[in-house]
């Protein structure tokens, strides 16, 4: 293809952002640092005209939409800025499982499958549906947002593998079932009401579907050091795209030391 081809085809193509807002509003991961922005100077603040506005930001990586890095949960990991723009990008499925899931259910391999075209190689988003209770939603629920969203069942992250996606993105506050996290010991409660709904469609208690070592953060832990991660708080125009191919791309700030960074995820179609 001929450079100006390439350009009429970019212009013609729809560009969709999948990026929730961010805010000092804007949760953090249960325990991080939030975001803090600080005016340093303003406009009016110098002489002869030559003000400016500057700011100070002071964050954890983990607000808003933002890419885990290997290096997050895996020491010889690589950071954020050493993975070349090439594995943030490529083709990719937009999967819609809003319609199939609700507080603290499961998806494996064959529902997604079932609603999409999902190809080895692909870069894979799961809109469960819980991106209508972020912070700026009009449903606007943290605690169902964070503690009681959909997550992955026992057979995902093996099917994830095998599959050689180049990362995986989430519409909710992470790509592990929440009770799978550090959460269930901070909510004592909603582990109760999570593993009575377990109970009831599977028959099983939680830690017999999911035994403790090996599925604890087992999206963080067990894909990490194989070079699959995975992107948490998508949004946007999500639903523009839902059981859709699309070309895909996330782009963090290239940070030589950042364990995950914030950043835009984009999609494009024809």
């Amino acid at each position: 293809m001929k450079p100006n081809d390439f350009i009429k085809l970019m212009e013609r193509a729809k560009m969709y952002d999948l990026t929730q807002p961010l805010s000092i509003h804007t949760p953090p991961w249960p325990s991080y640092m939030p975001l803090q922005i600080q005016y340093f100077k303003r406009i009016a603040g110098a002489h002869m005209g030559q003000g400016a506005n500057g700011q100070i930001i002071k964050t954890s990586n983990h607000v808003g939409t933002h890419m885990d890095g290997e290096i997050h949960f895996f020491g010889s990991g690589r950071t954020i800025g050493v993975v070349p723009m090439r594995e943030w990008t490529g083709p990719g499925v937009v999967v819609d499982l809003s319609k199939d899931l609700g507080d603290y259910d499961l998806y494996e391999p064959e529902l997604l499958m079932k609603r999409a075209d999902i190809r080895k190689g692909d870069i894979l988003i799961i809109n469960t549906g819980y991106h209508r209770y972020a912070w700026y939603e009009k449903k606007s629920d943290e605690v169902r947002y964070f503690c009681k969203h959909p997550g992955p069942g026992p057979k995902f992250h093996k099917w994830a593998l095998a599959m050689k996606f180049k990362w995986i993105g989430v519409d909710c506050g992470s790509a592990d079932h929440p009770m799978n996290t550090i959460i269930r010991n901070w909510h004592p409660k909603l582990f109760t009401e999570a593993e009575n709904k377990l109970a009831g469609n599977f028959g099983k208690k939680w830690d017999e579907l999911f035994p403790i070592d090996e599925y604890y953060q087992v999206m963080h832990l067990k894909l990490f050091p194989r070079r699959l991660v995975h992107a948490e708080n998508l949004g946007g125009e999500i639903e523009k795209l839902s059981n859709k191919r699309c070309w895909l791309g996330f782009f963090p700030l290239k940070g030589m030391e950042l364990e995950s960074a914030m950043g835009r995820a984009v999609a494009w179609l024809p």
